[in-house]
């Protein structure tokens, strides 16, 4: 692919996109970042990276076998903007390009022109602007009811593969299940996310379709619907209940809020970018996870104790998939950072290709922890913090205890709960342990 030499990462704010950094690409993978000028004397000040505070960024180096040399590797936000799974095939497809984890840039360029946040590459706009030329699509652009979408799924899905890749921001969402942003107006009318401008904006949704073909793969997606219900009676921060339309899974997206005259796009920032990840499907720890979380949250406390109870009803109902993308954190329009609604929460130990969970507890000599009183006696929090966290997770096994019960009422079909009632017994059992636990 041939592509200019640099791009203008864009932030939306207040209603309208702001110039804010520039990436000088150097190779498909080599890249240097910089605030704008304008950008860091001017009124916004919000950063494209939590990591990364706006400010006059000094030239990087790092020692190499031929003395100091510049570290031009990309930051670590901006793989959260990298096309994955059905979209990155797409637009590889469309560029005709193999692909390899070396290509950064060129799927920047092209894909990041509407990803899940308040960023956007410039040099995507332009791209998507020629596609959607040449690719026309009437029936999206006009708008379709929820009925054309769920009585003809087939017939619908075949069209929007074909024709509507772009439109509806699939080049900007993660992860290996097709998925589709989708947008409805004050009356009920669906649209690609892109047909639809924002002063006429309602409600943004994500319409999420089984990973493949198989009976365990339609399994998970239904099921995902439940379990998400199920982390909200736990008392998991989640927002909008889920709605299952056959076997497409339409979720209300949580970065985007209608207000008057417009919509707000808030900053989401996922736990691999905050460690410092570099590409995907990369192995951490769970406690490097929560010390990047801890260092941009307004709670700290708060969120931590979040993120455990996550993880317990995560290991309690078997979502293995819980690499360092599956969480994430937004900046709330009144400014306070914190961990995003509960997402990407299914029955994954039923997925044909086996996900094993990526991120352990593991301690500081690197050995897995498994063991919630090991967990707590060294994470590294302060200690009357550590002594409420030990409070609340005994509180919380009773909740855990009554998971089964909970899950059904909530949906979770009978053959994946009856595959999760020993871990739910371990973990409510762990819990209720950590009451007898002296950590004074």
């Amino acid at each position: 692919m041939i592509y200019p030499s640099s791009a203008i990462i864009e932030i939306h704010h207040a209603g309208r996109w702001h110039p804010a950094a520039q990436l000088h690409a150097l190779t498909h993978s080599r890249i240097r970042f910089s605030y704008l000028d304008d950008y860091v004397f001017g009124d916004v000040n919000l950063p494209v990276s939590l990591t990364l505070p706006v400010g006059l960024w000094p030239e990087l180096n790092v020692e190499g076998l031929m003395g100091l040399q510049p570290y031009h590797r990309p930051p670590s936000f901006l793989y959260d903007l990298v096309p994955q799974g059905k979209g990155r095939k797409f637009l590889l497809s469309e560029l005709k390009l193999p692909d390899s984890d070396e290509m950064i840039m060129p799927l920047l360029m092209a894909g990041a022109f509407n990803p899940i946040g308040c960023l956007r590459i410039s040099m995507a706009m332009a791209f998507y602007a020629q596609e959607a030329i040449k690719n026309p699509d009437p029936q999206l652009a006009a708008g379709v009811s929820l009925e054309d979408i769920t009585q003809r799924s087939d017939e619908f899905l075949d069209h929007i593969s074909l024709h509507s890749m772009l439109a509806t921001g699939t080049t900007g969402v993660q992860g290996v299940a097709p998925k589709f942003l989708l947008t409805t107006d004050q009356e009920g009318r669906w649209y690609a996310d892109m047909a639809l401008p924002d002063e006429r904006a309602h409600e943004h949704w994500l319409v999420k379709l089984p990973r493949g073909k198989s009976e365990d793969d339609r399994a998970v997606l239904r099921n995902e619907a439940a379990y998400l219900r199920t982390a909200a009676a736990a008392g998991l921060r989640c927002l909008y209940p889920p709605v299952l339309h056959g076997e497409m899974l339409f979720v209300r997206r949580f970065d985007r809020m209608a207000v008057p005259g417009g919509v707000h796009h808030l900053h989401q920032e996922s736990l691999a970018s905050l460690s410092g990840q570099r590409g995907f499907g990369m192995a951490a720890s769970q406690q490097s996870l929560v010390a990047a979380l801890r260092a941009v949250v307004t709670d700290p406390a708060r969120e931590t104790l979040e993120f455990i109870k996550r993880d317990v009803l995560n290991l309690a109902l078997r979502n293995t998939d819980n690499h360092a993308r599956n969480t994430a954190v937004q900046r709330t329009p009144d400014g306070r950072i914190q961990l995003t609604p509960v997402f990407d929460f299914a029955p994954m130990f039923k997925d044909p290709e086996v996900i094993a969970r990526s991120c352990q507890w593991r301690d500081k000599a690197g050995v897995r922890q498994s063991n919630w009183a090991q967990v707590i006696e060294q994470l590294e929090v302060p200690d009357d913090e550590r002594t409420a966290i030990l409070a609340e997770l005994t509180l919380f096994a009773k909740t855990v205890g009554r998971l089964d019960e909970t899950a059904r009422a909530c949906g979770v079909e009978p053959e994946v709960l009856t595959q999760c009632l020993k871990s739910i017994e371990e973990q409510a059992r762990q819990l209720e342990s950590l009451g007898g636990v002296d950590h004074g």
